[in-house]
Formats: structure tokens, C-alpha cells, sequence
């Protein structure tokens, strides 16, 4: 469900409303009536929720559990339903998804942070906050005592950042929650809306994105790293984890406690990375990935889209595999280069 902190619901709809919006045809068991109250991802639905489901193989089971009053599903779903949920079957889910969501919340794609003044009146600073005249806090946000925040840096309404934090110099944070002792180096991008679009023969339908960010404690983002909000759930970064420079995480992604992540990382949206996993540089990761516990990613080394990778092991190449596979088929390889090229020379 959204964050009442950020978003604001103009719902509840009723279910005919619901697919009027969406051009959808009411199922024969429902008479339309039914009041729905918000949006929420298939794990976090109730019976006053509507959520979605395209199909991917690793939301079956959390599709399979979830509580959901409605359902968006594909209109060839061959999975058995989850006898909780009334389903809606749509054509196209993400495109039924977005004209709901812009229903429920039109002014989630709109920049919220504008006012009169640097610091909002009704921003709540702790004990020892330093602002730089030039910084922007907007209303209701909280920061914590010891904090510093940097030239121009702005910080969007409702976001709470702790205790002892360093907010560098043009940091945007919004839709977020910051905890204590983390580090923001200058130019990062937290909050911003995830790369979530509805393709139609028209053009591309902006989803609107109704999570957050939560960034635990004693997390470093480096410069010019971009953490997108989350579609529905949040995008979260573990405690103590270390983000270098120019590094781009997707919506809904959640990286476990202490990982490293080196310069020019890209992790797609709803990936999970395990506790002390280590990423290194220009590593390229594809939506819906699962990295596992201490698993370690030599430099540009690529995951494709719903790999399961082991946790505890070294991996390289593209896709990932096993650092040893594939050094030897780097040497397998080389090889055969070899072997051609004294062929072409005796030829």
C-alpha cells in the first residue's frame, strides 16, 4: 500500500469504476459493487485491495498466498487462481495496472516538493542539524539530530532521515526513508520514480510508482548513484551495504546487509541480493534476478532476467557462471584461436 506520508489515495472506487477505467469487462461473479479501498502488491493485499499478476514464475507462489480482494491476471493465465481473489483478466496487465493506479493516486507523477521558503515550516530538525542556506526541506520532513545537509541538496516532504547523517551537495531525496549514520555523497538520486511504463500503439504509459526507498543505517551511496522508489513495495538498501559512484538500482530492488556494490553497477527492478554479496564494476544485473548470500561477481559480469545465482561462490562472464566454468572456457577459447591461426599460417 502507498505511504499516507507521500501519497494521497482519492479512493475508494467501486469495482464497475475499476474496469470502466481500465476497459475491462466485469467478471459474472461480481456485480460491480464492491468497494475498493487501495492498491497493494500481492503480498501486502487484504480483501479491500486491489494488486496484479503478469505471470512471472517467481511471484507464482506469492500469487498463489496472496489475500487480494481483485486481481489483475493475464487473459491466457494457465496457473490455478488463488480462490481468495476475484480476477480481473486484462489483454495487457501492466497498461489495466497504470490506468488504475493513476485513478487512485493522479498526482503521483506530479514533483511534490514545491514551496515557499527553504525550510517548510512544519519540517522537524533535531539537535544540531546543519542546512546549508541553499537546500530545500520540504513539509513534514524529519531529520535527525547531528545530520549536515549539503549546497542545494533537497530533501522532499515527509522524508525522515536519523541521526548523524552526511547529505552531500545537489542529493535529491524523496519518497524515502533514511537511516541513522549513512552517508549520500554529492549529485545521488534517491526516490526518483522507477522505469515502469505500459507499452500501447500509442506510445508508453508511465506506471505511476507508489513505493519508497528505505536506506538502513550506516549505508555510503556514492556520487551520481541513482536508487529508484518502488512500484508498490519498496526499494531497500541493507544496513552498512556500500554503494559507488554512477551505480543505478531499479524499483523494488532489495539489497541485504553489508554488500558492496563497485562503479556502474545496474541491478533491475525486483532483483534481491543477499547479505555480503559483492558486485564489481559495471556488473549488470536484469529484472527478477535472485543473487544469494556471499556470492561474489567479477567486473562486467552480467545476470540475464530471473537467474537464480548460488550464494558463497565467485562468479564471471555473461550470463554469470562459476568463476572456474568460465575461466576455462576463456581458455578454451584462446585455444582455439590459437589452433585456427597456425592453420590459417600453414594453409
Amino acid at each position: 500500500m502507498a505511504d499516507p506520508r507521500f501519497y494521497r489515495n482519492k479512493g475508494p472506487f467501486r469495482l464497475r469504476a475499476l474496469c470502466d477505467t481500465a476497459g475491462l469487462s466485469l467478471p459474472p461473479a461480481s456485480d460491480g459493487e464492491t468497494l475498493i479501498a487501495d492498491l497493494a502488491s500481492l503480498e501486502g493485499a487484504g480483501p479491500a485491495h486491489l494488486s496484479f499478476y503478469t505471470g512471472a514464475r517467481d511471484l507464482a507462489q506469492a500469487f498463489a498466498a496472496s489475500h487480494a480482494g481483485v486481481c489483475l491476471v493475464p487473459k491466457n493465465l494457465r496457473r490455478a487462481p488463488p480462490v481468495q481473489s476475484l480476477l480481473l483478466p486484462c489483454a495487457d496487465v501492466s497498461q489495466a495496472f497504470a490506468a488504475i493506479a493513476s485513478l487512485f493516486y493522479p498526482d503521483a507523477l506530479l514533483t511534490n516538493w514545491c514551496q515557499e521558503g527553504a525550510i517548510a515550516a512544519s519540517a522537524r530538525l533535531g539537535a544540531g542539524v546543519i542546512v546549508s542556506p541553499t537546500a530545500v526541506i520540504g513539509a513534514e520532513a524529519q531529520i535527525g539530530a547531528g545530520t549536515r545537509i549539503g549546497a542545494s541538496a533537497v530533501v522532499g516532504p515527509g522524508v525522515t532521515i536519523g541521526r548523524d547523517c552526511q547529505i552531500g551537495s545537489n542529493v535529491t531525496l524523496a519518497y524515502a526513508h533514511i537511516g541513522d549514520r549513512v552517508v549520500i555523497l554529492p549529485g545521488a538520486q534517491i526516490g526518483q520514480p522507477g522505469f515502469g511504463f505500459a507499452s500501447t500503439p500509442k506510445g508508453h504509459a508511465k506506471i505511476p510508482q507508489l513505493g519508497r526507498v528505505i536506506i538502513q543505517d550506516e549505508v555510503e551511496i556514492g556520487a551520481s548513484t541513482s536508487i529508484d522508489r518502488g512500484a508498490l513495495a519498496d526499494t531497500v538498501i541493507g544496513e552498512g551495504s556500500k554503494l559507488d559512484n554512477l551505480v543505478q538500482i531499479g524499483h523494488n530492488v532489495e539489497i541485504g546487509r553489508h554488500c558492496i556494490l563497485v562503479a556502474q553497477c545496474g541491478v533491475g527492478g525486483s532483483s534481491t541480493i543477499g547479505d555480503f554479496a559483492v558486485l564489481g564494476g559495471q556488473v549488470g544485473i536484469a529484472d527478477h534476478v535472485r543473487i544469494g548470500p556471499g556470492a561474489r561477481l567479477a567486473a562486467r559480469t552480467a545476470c540475464v532476467s530471473g537467474q537464480v545465482v548460488e550464494g558463497g561462490q565467485d562468479y564471471g562472464g555473461v550470463p554469470a557462471k562459476p568463476i572456474k566454468e568460465w575461466l576455462r572456457e576463456i581458455h578454451a577459447v584462446r585455444q582455439l584461436a590459437r589452433t585456427r591461426a597456425k592453420q590459417d599460417h600453414h594453409g
